[in-house]
């Protein structure tokens, strides 16, 4: 169980698509400039994992910045502009709220518009002020949460999924203080012991006096600059106005009400299609997942390509192969041929996660190096 589960940060349900279509941003990167270290008192690690276990928090409101450089080639491209590659590189802003449990608030700042998420009590309200809709569902009657967002929008719902994965395979350290957001702050270092992992350190900044993770940081093997980085630019921990909370739709905007429990449709308005015949092999850093696809690697029956090629057509929303960003079986086929004792196919890489498209029609793909792939793929 995680540490931070008695401080649910806005630990909700943040339907995955209003997460993952912020574009741009208005960030500056020097935000995360370095500042002299703050003289703190001496704390050991088990002490500051009892200090995020330990805090209270009854409110707060700030601006966070997250940003990714994850070296992903040009090919990423072929996932789309409003995809997972959206927070995959560049710099993003996002406005947050936390008043207790069941009122929390996140506006995602886009430069042609803004995406709140807000729960207040059992409403929930989903607005896209770019395309004036807004979605509404009603939580069950004692809900205190629903499920986890997929991607963390404050570093205290990073960390909390970072804490949570401690077991013998992480080494825990304290690494330098810092001041983040204007606070004084206590730096947690986790490093895992594993050396397929390609993740070198995650460090979490806690605000020394209210214990709150203000920084999350990823740091992949061989630099010295973070991948990956979610941090407050701007805190205050007074329990923010009511008024934050209460969404009524502007004039003309189109809402749609949906049942609560029912999976949250993508940019389109579809519902997702069923997950694919997916396993994990390893654990903890060296977690591998496998994905079966429709399909091996010969055409099937609608005539709609091998099985890389129709992952390149559903990945870009286009079954067609006829979408903005070009052929996706031509950009597939552009990843490096890689082959082995354990078949053929095609990688990609990125600074913290590999990912391998065999022509027999899995897709196989972790934080771990291309070599622990080929050892999950002869499996």
């Amino acid at each position: 169980m995680s540490v931070l589960k008695s401080r649910p940060v806005l630990r909700w349900l943040v339907p995955v698509t209003a997460v993952v279509t912020v574009i741009g941003g208005g960030a500056a990167l020097g935000t995360f400039a370095a500042q002299a270290e703050p003289s703190l008192p001496p704390r050991t690690a088990a002490q500051l994992l009892v200090d995020l276990q330990t805090s209270r928090l009854e409110g707060l409101s700030g601006t966070v910045v997250q940003r990714a450089d994850l070296g992903l080639p040009p090919l990423a491209g072929l996932v789309g502009g409003d995809g997972l590659t959206g927070l995959l590189t560049g710099t993003h802003t996002l406005r947050v709220w936390h008043s207790g449990p069941d009122r929390q608030r996140i506006a995602l700042m886009d430069t042609l518009g803004e995406r709140d998420v807000i729960r207040n009590g059992r409403d929930v309200w989903v607005w896209n002020s770019r395309s004036n809709t807004a979605t509404h569902r009603t939580l069950p009657e004692h809900t205190a949460g629903a499920d986890a967002p997929e991607l963390p929008a404050t570093p205290g719902e990073a960390a909390d999924r970072a804490l949570a994965a401690i077991d013998p395979s992480t080494e825990v350290s304290v690494g330098r203080s810092a001041t983040v957001a204007g606070r004084d702050a206590y730096e947690l270092v986790l490093a895992p012991r594993d050396a397929a992992s390609l993740v070198h350190q995650v460090r979490i900044a806690i605000d020394a006096r209210e214990h709150v993770p203000l920084r999350f940081e990823v740091f992949a093997d061989g630099s010295d600059k973070p991948a990956f980085e979610l941090a407050f630019t701007q805190v205050s921990y007074a329990r923010p106005d009511a008024d934050q909370f209460a969404f009524n739709p502007p004039p003309g905007v189109k809402v749609t009400e949906e049942t609560a429990g029912k999976r949250p449709a993508d940019v389109s308005g579809k519902q997702p299609d069923k997950r694919p015949d997916v396993r994990t092999v390893g654990e903890s850093w060296a977690t591998v997942v496998v994905a079966r696809l429709d399909g091996a690697g010969t055409p099937d029956r609608a005539g709609t390509g091998t099985a890389p090629e129709r992952a390149g057509k559903e990945a870009t929303g286009d079954p067609a192969g006829k979408g903005s960003t070009g052929d996706p079986a031509a950009l597939l086929g552009a990843l490096p041929a890689v082959s082995g004792d354990w078949g053929s196919g095609r990688l990609l890489t990125g600074k913290l996660f590999s990912a391998l498209l065999t022509d027999d029609g899995r897709l196989i793909a972790g934080a771990v190096t291309p070599e622990r792939l080929y050892e999950v793929a002869r499996g």
